[in-house]
């Protein structure tokens, strides 16, 4: 097992090579060619999905799935659609890759330059999400990075198909399919995460326990985030049919996702009058509400399951909503540190001044203004897709579209220049005349990659 996983992983990294030097129009043809392969396997598609969504189902009866997971998994002909969408999306974009962002003249000759390339080789596990192949297969294309998949046993059908027709669409154009690898063993997974001598980043996309077994078990850099714990403030100086209307949509519009909301803060000058509205809002929308002592006791028409303290961490991925009543903002702002997940928070109110203390001490990886978190995506960013959501504070933070698979390196031009010439009492002056404006193209008129 673990020499067909190493060689799997080799395949790939040589992969990546290759693409690293292949023009961008090669690139993007390969993708259109992706985009129609899937069009005209539509069909297949979706019948491997029926035969996946079959086989989950008597396991979400048993329990052993959750109801957030087996929604993700489903994929109807509207939704496949909005996947090919999203590769064109990513087709569209402009090359991240070869762009010089620094350029610093040190010398007469002698030129720096700091130019973006690709991470390499990623390694994708996650679990019941057909769109995920697709979105991440774009951007590591696009990128010129190479990429493992593991797609959880419950979307195994549907997301081998998916990757043989990438696939297909890369061999059409010259490129090694190898670049996209799809392993389905579950032992493949801790083989998999041994290989820090060949993969440079892995991409957990799924539960609590999936991201933390990666981090747990790899000493290759991780990128994601553990759990989508997100919040609303509502605050006194709300607009409350605004307010109404941005958590429906942030609650009910897909709830399984990591980015709905699973919390609603009500400051209590308001709590007696707003939580009454939303409550009827809610069960409008057959939604579930939980909440703190003040708020059950100012609903009184909709049933209010308590909170228990310990509890306010949950990530439901369902339509259960808690209710928090605060002491204003600063209250606010202390219970999303405490038990947030530094996803995506957000904050209503007409006070402008209460807003900006809201956005800049909230640690979050997006924080909003009168905006429903649902907007914490890839692809309504402008991104054109996203590998995943991360949570930390370095390289990559929020939706990680082709900028968070890029790196940077270092490229010096010069004439036979040495070191020793600019130490010492006759030493040469360094120049460090920096560029303040830098496009893709380098002092030649040609890109980084020429």
């Amino acid at each position: 097992m673990s020499e067909a996983v190493r060689a799997f992983a080799q395949a790939a990294k040589q992969a990546a090579r290759c693409i690293a030097s292949a023009p961008i129009e090669q690139r993007d043809a390969a993708l259109e060619d992706a985009a129609r392969a899937l069009e005209r396997s539509a069909p297949e598609i979706l019948e491997a999905n029926v035969q996946d969504v079959a086989e989950a189902e008597p396991a979400f009866n048993r329990g052993e799935l959750s109801k957030a997971l087996v929604d993700r998994l489903k994929l109807s002909s509207q939704k496949l659609q909005s996947m090919i969408e999203g590769v064109r999306a990513v087709i569209a974009l402009p090359d991240p890759i070869g762009r010089v962002l620094e350029r610093i003249e040190l010398d007469e000759g002698l030129e720096l330059e700091k130019v973006s390339c690709p991470l390499g080789l990623l390694a994708v596990i996650f679990e019941a999400r057909p769109d995920a192949v697709t979105q991440i297969a774009a951007l590591a294309i696009k990128s010129a990075n190479a990429v493992i998949l593991k797609p959880g046993r419950e979307v195994e059908r549907t997301a081998r198909v998916i990757v043989e027709n990438i696939r297909a669409a890369l061999r059409s154009r010259a490129l090694p399919e190898s670049l996209i690898t799809n392993i389905q063993q579950r032992a493949e997974v801790r083989e998999l995460l041994k290989l820090d001598d060949l993969i440079d980043l892995v991409i957990p996309r799924g539960s609590y326990d999936l991201v933390r077994y990666v981090q747990s078990n790899t000493r290759i850099p991780v990128l994601g985030h553990s759990e989508g714990v997100c919040h609303i403030y509502v605050d006194a100086a709300a607009d409350f049919d605004m307010a109404l209307d941005i958590i429906d949509d942030a609650k009910t519009d897909y709830p399984a996702v990591c980015n709905a909301v699973e919390t609603v803060l009500v400051d209590q000058t308001i709590a007696g009058k707003f939580l009454p509205l939303l409550a009827t809002r809610m069960k409008e929308k057959g939604v579930r509400l939980r909440g703190c002592p003040q708020s059950v006791s100012w609903i009184h028409d909709v049933p209010v399951e308590p909170v228990a303290e310990t509890e306010w961490h949950t990530e439901y991925g369902d339509l259960i909503l808690a209710l928090k009543v605060v002491r204003g903002v600063h209250e606010a702002i202390d219970h999303i540190q405490r038990f947030g997940s530094a996803h995506t928070d957000a904050i209503v109110t007409n006070d402008l001044n209460t807003a900006r203390t809201f956005l800049q001490q909230v640690d979050s990886a997006g924080v909003f203004h009168n905006a429903s978190t649902r907007f914490a995506d890839g692809y309504r960013y402008g991104f054109g897709a996203e590998v995943g959501i991360s949570t930390s504070r370095l390289h990559a933070r929020g939706p990680v579209g082709l900028e968070g698979l890029t790196t940077y390196k270092y490229i010096l031009r010069g004439r036979g220049q040495v070191a020793r010439d600019y130490r010492g009492p006759n030493a040469r002056p360094f120049l460090h005349r920096r560029e303040t404006r830098c496009d893709s193209r380098d002092s030649r008129g040609k890109t980084a990659r020429d």
